[in-house]
């Protein structure tokens, strides 16, 4: 039995039908093969179709969301970032500064450098590398041998490169890893192939490190460790490092459960972040 309809009679401004033909074809809502003014009218009054004005978001909700994209990327679902940006553009009652903003990250080619650098990568292919900085300054190195490793939860692009004078007065206790750096895949800013040979592998020192406590235990073994022992009451593992800073910022977290018995240069530096932390509280060593 045909399902029995009302009829609606509306009177519109001269070209509003035109209008509504438009966006019915658009939505590919039809008669036959004829957009359907009538089909759009009643799929606005069943609410399976949205109108009005742009959703609004409030300085906290735009804040979490920025985060979310930021999190997408660093664990590598670029395409779903994406979407989300895409959304609070289209969609989103932006403030001018903060839709620029976001037009800015949506144009950024981070998975494109990721593809690229991917690509040298696998053919062992040496590439000239421009990188802008947190201080904003653009640097250049010469790439001969990448990693895109996961610290602390981000992508990171850990390089062998042949420069070294912007490391040099920062980390003179350890020139045997001024040719090493650690990337966010963010700030990379071009990529272009170079002539030379490809190394095999990252300048590396070995750190000896020895587990108390709960740590004996609880410590999970990492693809860079050497070694791992029980000499006495500890367990000491020698762990293969290229990058100080991330090594420097596990010890903190296990604190006194985990000390750095060697090399005398690293346990040095950290001695001086405590140092530092201390005079930061006044506390009296």
């Amino acid at each position: 039995m045909p399902r029995k309809k009302e009829s609606l009679t509306l009177s519109v401004p001269p070209g509003t039908k035109e209008k509504l033909e438009a966006i019915a074809r658009r939505l590919k809502i039809l008669w036959g093969k004829s957009p359907s003014p009538s089909g759009l009218v009643a799929a606005i009054a069943q609410q399976s179709l949205e109108v009005g004005q742009p959703f609004t978001l409030d300085s906290a909700q735009v804040n979490a969301l920025q985060q979310a994209t930021k999190d997408l990327i660093d664990t590598g679902h670029v395409e779903e970032a994406g979407t989300v940006l895409a959304l609070l553009i289209e969609r989103g009652n932006l403030e001018a500064p903060l839709r620029q903003s976001l037009l800015q990250q949506v144009s950024q080619p981070t998975e494109g450098w990721r593809i690229v650098i991917n690509k040298h990568i696998q053919e062992q292919q040496p590439f000239h590398l421009v990188y802008r900085n947190s201080q904003h300054q653009e640097l250049e190195y010469t790439v001969r041998h990448a990693e895109i490793i996961p610290y602390e939860k981000r992508l990171y692009l850990q390089i062998w490169c042949e420069e070294t004078q912007d490391v040099e007065n920062e980390n003179r206790d350890l020139p045997e890893l001024w040719h090493n750096r650690c990337l966010r895949l963010d700030r990379i800013q071009a990529v272009l192939p170079v002539s030379g040979d490809w190394r095999g592998e990252f300048d590396a020192i070995k750190v000896y490190l020895q587990f108390r406590g709960w740590l004996i235990k609880a410590y999970e073994p990492k693809k860079e460790d050497e070694n791992d022992e029980m000499i006495g009451s500890v367990r000491q593992v020698v762990r293969r490092v290229v990058n100080p800073f991330w090594l420097l910022r596990e010890v903190s977290r296990y604190r006194e459960d985990c000390v750095i018995v060697a090399p005398e240069a690293m346990l040095e530096r950290y001695k001086q972040e405590l140092r530092a932390q201390c005079q930061l509280y006044d506390l009296k060593l």
